[in-house]
């Protein structure tokens, strides 16, 4: 390791990723961590093999931050075992290196909406893994207070744009299908709106949040496209891929249980279920306003994960 100081990202997955390249392309000297120690090839990049659960370990590997953003991505199904220790060890590792720490974050900790969910709405979780991440957030807000570390979170909607992969709803399980003229199926309502994040507003959104005094303390809301439907976004994803419009179909009850008897990850998207049931719109205003960040246009998210899907590697 160098004595300059550092961006240390958590997480090789498609956030962590995105995130570490906008910053590297910044100029910033980057470390990024995950249990794999697999992530994008540049020069400005230090990929490292390591358990951020590990208290002791992340906190020699972070002596040199300036930032550490979190974008780990635990296993669905073991967010109540895996998040606790990851956070702890987060919070230790920012306070002992004087570190910020910007979480990335969800909307899991709002209670079911009924309008357009912002920043200041209460946490009041209507299931078992909303209830950790607020549990994160109040924890990091706690140390904020007592004026041991500095701390943001952002938080975004479902996923949109390349490389989401089996983790987003609109990623694998979706982009193939249509582009090879079949039917698709989706969970819940295919026709209530709802709020889709690109992963490079997520990148721009933490980059931003790191490197703005304002921020602190605070939870902001990565800048958002107008909702859609789901079945309305897999009709504009087939219009730009130029494609016959997909049929959509909606998953049946049973079908989501019985396809959670062979798989953890699928059986616990029952608890979550709810925001695809209603409207599930993010309001992100403030983060507009503040700091002058804007969403990127829609078309542009989707020719862009039209053309990574068609690229050979990922078919």
């Amino acid at each position: 390791m160098t004595n300059s100081t550092h961006h240390i990202i958590i997480g090789a997955g498609a956030t962590g990723t995105a995130t570490a390249l906008h910053l590297a392309d910044l100029g910033h000297p980057v470390r990024m961590i995950s249990r794999s120690g697999t992530g994008p090839q540049h020069d400005t990049i230090e990929l490292v093999a390591a358990d951020a659960a590990d208290r002791h370990d992340l906190r020699r590997l972070t002596t040199d931050a300036s930032v550490i953003y979190n974008c780990a991505n635990p296993p669905y199904h073991r967010w109540v075992t895996d998040w606790p220790p990851i956070a702890d060890s987060l919070l230790a590792a920012a306070e002992a290196s004087d570190a910020i720490l910007v979480t990335l974050s969800n909307l899991y900790g709002y209670a079911a909406p009924t309008a357009p969910m912002v920043e200041t709405d209460p946490l009041d979780p209507p299931s078992i893994k909303g209830g950790v991440r607020a549990k994160m957030w109040h924890d990091a807000l706690t140390a904020y207070e007592a004026g041991r570390v500095r701390v943001v979170e952002a938080r975004a909607s479902d996923f949109i744009g390349p490389g989401v992969g089996a983790s987003g709803h609109m990623g694998d399980r979706i982009v193939p299908r249509l582009l090879a003229g079949k039917s698709v199926s989706v969970i819940g309502r295919a026709d209530v709106d709802h709020s889709w994040t690109a992963i490079d507003d997520v990148a721009r959104t933490l980059v931003t949040l790191g490197l703005d005094r304002r921020a602190w303390g605070h939870a902001w809301h990565v800048p958002t496209v107008a909702p859609l439907s789901q079945e309305a976004l897999i009709h504009r994803l087939c219009e730009t891929a130029g494609v016959e419009l997909a049929k959509v179909k909606t998953l049946p009850a049973v079908a989501l249980t019985l396809a959670g008897a062979v798989s953890a990850s699928i059986r616990e998207l029952k608890e979550v279920a709810y925001q695809f049931e209603n409207p599930f719109v993010i309001d992100s205003s403030a983060t507009v306003a503040t700091f002058g960040l804007e969403p990127t246009p829609l078309d542009e998210t989707l020719r862009a994960t039209i053309n990574y899907y068609r690229q050979p590697a990922a078919a």
